[in-house]
């Protein structure tokens, strides 16, 4: 039996979560809603590095971004952090059995 997924890109999530810098940035905005300067603030890295970091978040539909004036401003998306949270509460639920050990 083969595991369908829902329809987010769990890969390019946990892809993108796969880096400190990111694990940050969400940390960050789990807290309030930010824009680019701000979160650029709180780490050592140039504007084109946070670019490459948010760009990997918002893609993977992590983050939220809406543009206002020369700045970004930046969201958790927090149905699919439900959705990712529903995951994992699935996993030990998920009934997968093997016909042929019979277990």
């Amino acid at each position: 039996m083969r595991i369908k997924m829902k329809t987010i890109n769990y890969v390019d999530v946990f892809k993108a979560l796969s880096d400190d810098t990111r694990i940050n940035v969400i940390k960050i905005l789990s807290k309030e809603n930010k824009c680019a300067c701000q979160i650029l603030e709180a780490f050592n890295i140039s504007q084109s590095t946070l670019s490459h970091h948010m760009k990997l978040l918002t893609g993977s539909g992590l983050v939220l971004a809406s543009k206002e004036g020369k700045w970004v401003h930046y969201r958790i998306n927090e149905p699919l952090f439900k959705e990712i949270k529903s995951f994992f509460d699935d996993i030990d639920a998920a009934d997968i059995s093997c016909t042929k050990c019979n277990s």
